[in-house]
């Protein structure tokens, strides 16, 4: 094999492959990315995959092929190499067991692994439907931050993605908070209905580093449960993984349909105030909230401990209420709404609180909802 490529393309298709490789794999060969080089639908590529068995990569680039052929390199290891190679050509070739790469005077030799032992990758299932990359990406993030992180619940480590025509709707919780946000896409079949729970972590970092091209295409197979797998095409990239098993909890029952009040803050003004607020609450202390006409005050601490106080400008419709909520949870909202008004809206003081974005239109329904549960204030 013998293939020349520049090395700024070499190194970001090498450092994307890499990014899920295990590092402690089940069997020796995961820990490698496989490089393929010859001629794909009449273009000079190489192509590059990973794989461990839940999640696969594969990046193709163009470049110049002198002798088709593959080899086996390991993954981490070559994302290090070409990522401070100087900027000029790279060329990779192998020799014998061995595989080569030279860049200006720099010059690497690594050890092959057996290419024979190494898993194939799953097949993309046939394209759903393609969506926009950075909207793709924008919504994917703001849901992301409100899915669990712990293993012995992996159903609340996933994104609900609910497929129903033309809209995509995306739900996380981890039970002290739930993100939903819909968008549109473009259904290959109009009248899809679909669902599918995806590990979170993956489904972020694909979103995110798909955004290279125009569209993403989103492939869903029918395997019911854990048998599933959702896959994610765009600029060149692409990825599996395997669906989660599990019942997702029946979240639309969680959305209040009525409020009592409904408060709106300038969003920047209130992170930096919650910032600041929550220096002196100690680790899992909630920080106190008192919206009445005008004014919104914050609140943490207590008695001999050190306290804080902020006033910030507040408009409020409705009845006036105090409401305590964990800082970090908060913070995660308030970051995630993208709009320089926040909206919240209360019922009671002990019932969910729904934080949106304030719309462009006051006909038009918030894309996107962060419901957050209250802390209960002792005395």
């Amino acid at each position: 094999m013998k293939f020349r490529v520049e090395r700024d393309i070499l190194a970001d298709a090498v450092a994307w492959t890499a990014r899920t490789l295990p590092t402690r794999p089940s069997v020796p060969v995961l820990v490698g990315i496989l490089l393929d080089a010859g001629e794909f639908e009449g273009r000079q590529q190489v192509r590059l995959s990973g794989f461990d068995y839940e999640v696969s990569t594969q990046a193709s680039v163009d470049v110049e092929v002198e002798e088709p052929g593959t080899v086996l390199v390991p993954g981490k290891l070559l994302s290090e190499i070409t990522r401070n190679l100087p900027p000029q050509a790279v060329e990779i070739t192998t020799d014998g067991p061995k595989a080569v790469v030279t860049c200006g005077s720099a010059k690497f030799t690594l050890t092959t692994m057996p290419v024979e032992d190494y898993p194939t990758l799953p097949e993309m299932p046939g394209v759903s439907g393609t969506v926009g990359s950075d909207a793709f990406a924008a919504a994917v993030s703001q849901v992301a931050v409100a899915a669990g992180r712990d293993d012995t619940l992996p159903m609340l480590t996933g994104v609900r993605v609910e497929i129903e025509g033309e809209t995509i709707t995306l739900a996380s919780t981890d039970r002290y908070r739930l993100a939903v946000r819909e968008l549109t896409w473009k259904p290959e079949n109009p009248e899809l209905s679909a669902v599918a729970l995806v590990p979170a972590k993956t489904l972020h970092d694909t979103a995110k580093s798909l955004t290279s091209g125009a569209e993403v295409s989103v492939a869903l197979s029918n395997g019911e449960n854990g048998d599933g797998m959702i896959g994610f095409e765009g600029g060149g990239r692409r990825t599996t993984t395997r669906l989660l098993d599990g019942e997702f909890p029946k979240y639309r029952a969680l959305l209040p349909d009525s409020f009592n009040t409904v408060a709106e803050v300038s969003r920047s003004e209130f992170v930096e105030a919650v910032k600041r607020v929550s220096l002196v609450a100690e680790r899992n202390t909630p920080l106190r909230l008192a919206f009445s006409p005008g004014r919104l005050v914050l609140e943490a601490g207590t008695g001999e401990d050190a306290q804080a106080v902020e006033v910030l400008e507040a408009e409020l419709d409705g009845e006036e209420i105090q409401i305590a909520f964990n800082s970090g949870f908060l913070l995660d909202g308030l970051g995630a709404i993208g709009t320089d008004t926040a909206r919240l809206h209360f019922t009671t003081s002990t019932k969910p609180a729904i934080l949106t974005g304030k719309p462009a239109s006051e006909d038009a329904a918030p894309e996107y909802r962060y419901l957050i549960m209250p802390v209960r204030l002792s005395g």
